[in-house]
């Protein structure tokens, strides 16, 4: 799982994964909603805030959500200072507003879409142009690796994706890189950092094709987000994820008896149920995934927030004890009064935590045909050692997996030395060389399986 403000956000609306076309002049009115919305939340009126929202918006993301959003982005870029400034764009059909936040740790853009009524449809913070410029890491050598672009997904749904193919003979082993929780592109972009982008040139550089796509919930999300009563994570996630493991195997040069699945956190969690609907799968790889179930998860990634300065304020209890009673509803959903989407962690409908739990992963995870390898960052405050020490009980019975501990990364398998926080998601890093050897390893190390027809 990401930080809890992404986990927050992912419901928040994009307007698709066009590039931002620049215009000349900001759109005046629209500028004037944008900065003056700006100016509630950093007031704290949320409950003003809100008027502004289209009626999904609103649905998705009520006074008491957005405050939850606004405290967790202060928690990781520090205090809103001042606004700066603001420009214009079009993403498809809709307008953008950009308003230059300067927070106490982090200048980021808040980047505010309106629907053709001028109602807010989407809201995300971003870094700035130019801020998050990605640098490859030492062991990208894009000499001995081609790349296509290609669409994941049938019909309404498909996905722009992006597979990297090693040069020279075949056919090579490949792998599907499923991202975790929030509306995430194809490289898990994190500020400056790439974790997936790093994992995908690596291993490419040394042996194996690797697929990777922009995640449904940033493509599609204002349809998804219509659907928040009935989300599941297979509409989210696992759906996608079959089809890219489908297309992987059909791809000139990849050895389909040697197609793998990585899941990185909510991702590690889809995996069982990727391989209950395609068998033949060669091997699964868990980078970071919770053995806790997610709501338990979600609430201690918020006590460690709200911790990390030593002092927990009344406002702070009080927002934890309200994610108790969350949690509670989705643990007991027998004896609650209310159980709306409102009433229930992150945002998510009773549909999502229902099918979590008839779809338990941890069991799942026992049943796994084929090889295992579990990664884990030391330094991970998101999804933790307690996580990884899980896993090593759950599945000791099972002699085809490998479980390898990092200590000093974080849950992007980036280096760090101390607590883990996140400020050091603002600071550009790579996933560690040693994470790409090993795993790289790992996957050719394995032998290829009976595949069924896709």
């Amino acid at each position: 799982m990401r930080c809890p403000a992404c986990l927050l956000l992912w419901l928040l609306l994009a307007a698709g994964t066009a590039a931002a076309a620049e215009q000349k002049s900001p759109a005046g009115d629209l500028q004037a909603i944008a900065t003056k919305f700006v100016d509630r939340l950093a007031a704290g009126d949320f409950a003003t805030a809100v008027k502004s929202f289209d009626p999904t918006m609103t649905a998705a993301l009520p006074p008491d959500k957005l405050a939850e959003v606004w405290k967790s982005l202060n928690a990781q870029a520090g205090p809103f200072l001042k606004q700066t400034g603001a420009r214009a764009a079009k993403e498809s059909k809709y307008q953008v507003i950009f308003v230059a936040c300067a927070f106490e740790k982090a200048v980021l853009e808040a980047k505010i879409v309106f629907d053709e009524s001028k109602r807010i449809a989407g809201l995300f913070f971003v870094p700035p142009p130019g801020a998050s410029e990605y640098r490859p890491p030492a062991y990208d050598r894009p000499e001995a690796y081609g790349e296509a672009r290609l669409r994941v997904g049938r019909g309404d749904w498909t996905l722009p994706g992006t597979l990297l193919i090693p040069a020279g003979p075949g056919p090579v082993p490949g792998i599907v890189l499923v991202p975790g929780s929030g509306p995430l592109d194809r490289d898990e972009t994190v500020g400056p950092n790439r974790p997936f982008r790093d994992l995908a040139s690596g291993l490419a550089s040394r042996g194996v094709a690797v697929l990777r796509y922009d995640k449904r919930t940033l493509v599609h999300a204002r349809r998804l987000a219509a659907k928040r009563d009935t989300l599941t994570l297979h509409e989210e996630t696992v759906a996608d994820a079959v089809e890219a493991v489908r297309l992987l195997r059909r791809s000139r040069g990849v050895d389909g008896g040697r197609v793998f699945v990585l899941g990185h956190s909510l991702g590690g969690v889809a995996l069982p149920r990727i391989a209950a609907l395609e068998p033949g799968i060669a091997g699964f790889v868990m980078l970071a995934t919770p053995s806790r179930s997610l709501q338990d998860v979600y609430q201690e990634q918020m006590a460690y927030l709200f911790g990390l300065d030593g002092v927990v304020t009344d406002e702070e209890r009080a927002r934890l004890e309200s994610i108790g009673r969350e949690v509670e509803r989705v643990d007991h959903p027998e004896s609650a009064s209310t159980s709306g989407a409102d009433d229930l962690p992150l945002g998510l409908g009773r549909a999502y935590w229902d099918d979590l739990r008839r779809h338990d992963a941890r069991e799942a995870a026992v049943l796994l045909e084929g090889p295992v390898l579990v990664m884990q960052g030391g330094r991970d405050y998101q999804v933790t050692r307690e996580d990884f020490e899980g896993w090593r009980r759950l599945l000791a019975e099972k002699s085809n997996v490998t479980f390898e501990l990092y200590p000093s990364l974080n849950h992007l398998f980036i280096e760090g030395e101390g607590r883990s926080t996140p400020d050091e998601y603002h600071v550009a890093g790579h996933v560690a060389v040693q994470v790409v050897a090993d795993l790289a390893e790992w996957l050719k190390g394995r032998p290829a399986v009976t595949t069924p027809r896709t």
